[in-house]
């Protein structure tokens, strides 16, 4: 079985835990891949097996059984743009502070793998956002997995997101910018503008103002079939654009549209893992201290 690895630098007392993984994967005689700056790390840290080889972004993944992102949340974002539409299934293990989508835990890696090679899992398919612009400013990397945000830069002027559905005028936001999220992404930035949380299947946009100054406008919920576009007006010759964890700076002549990316990322879910529970170990959700049932367990 072929395994690509990605990673960023974890705490001491995951150490024993990834180091594990590495000799269960050469005992398993696995061909693995880890990309060059994580391995490079590796290599100071723990004791690689000797038939890693290493790989860049830009290397063909193909090929590939199965991409593991060790990390954070952020790191699985990233992983993401990796795979791109070759859909490798992609399994998160946690070594970093939430875990929402990256739900393996150092301890439960060895059962993981097991679960891999025996088959006991299912496939989790999340749907992707994708921006063009005019020119592009994204160096093709115009997919994401969470949201795509328009954001004012320096000034402290509010700016003015004049917002179009399918080139139907919507409505223009006087706000700090606006959101436009995935279902995965409704748990992230759109949450904190006050947008609601979406099941992962739920074939949909969020589009929620960051810090709106008009205070008749709320989160909406539009299908992802729709393509949203933007115009920018404020005091300010340049605004932010980001998508997931990649922002630039652009000037406000940049075009842009929004619609569904015809590919999908493809997450590992384990059998015991599944969204309503990572929701509400993860996030507390309907937690109530003097209702004991609803203490997640």
């Amino acid at each position: 079985m072929k395994f690509a690895i990605l990673g960023k630098p974890f705490a001491e007392d995951a150490a024993p835990a990834i180091q594990a993984l590495l000799d269960d994967l050469a005992a398993r005689q696995a061909e693995v891949r880890i990309v060059e700056s994580f391995r490079t790390y590796l290599d100071n840290t723990l004791r690689l097996p000797a038939n890693t080889t290493s790989f860049r972004r830009g290397d063909s993944l193909r090929g590939t059984n199965f991409v593991l992102s060790i990390g954070g949340d952020g790191t699985l974002l990233d992983t993401v743009t990796y795979v791109g539409a070759l859909q490798i299934p992609i399994l998160g293990i946690h070594t970093g502070r939430l875990g929402f989508l990256a739900t393996v835990t150092p301890e439960g890696i060895g059962p993981a793998i097991d679960a891999l090679y025996k088959g006991h899992f299912v496939f989790d398919d999340r749907s992707l956002i994708r921006v063009d612009t005019d020119p592009d400013v994204f160096g093709g990397l115009n997919f994401g997995l969470n949201e795509f945000s328009i954001l004012k830069g320096d000034s402290a002027s509010m700016i003015a997101v004049h917002t179009y559905i399918d080139g139907e005028y919507l409505n223009s936001y006087w706000a700090d910018g606006l959101v436009v999220a995935t279902p995965t992404g409704s748990t992230g930035y759109s949450l904190s503008c006050g947008g609601p949380v979406l099941v992962p299947q739920t074939n949909n946009f969020i589009i929620a103002p960051v810090c709106p100054h008009n205070l008749n406008v709320r989160p909406l919920v539009v299908s992802n079939q729709s393509v949203l576009s933007f115009e920018i007006e404020g005091r300010s010759s340049n605004y932010m654009l980001s998508l997931d964890s990649r922002s630039i700076s652009v000037d406000a002549n940049v075009q842009m549209a929004v619609r569904r990316e015809s590919f999908c990322a493809r997450l590992v879910k384990l059998n015991h893992v599944n969204f309503l529970s990572t929701l509400r170990s993860k996030l507390n959700w309907g937690l109530d201290r003097r209702n004991p049932s609803s203490v997640p367990g």
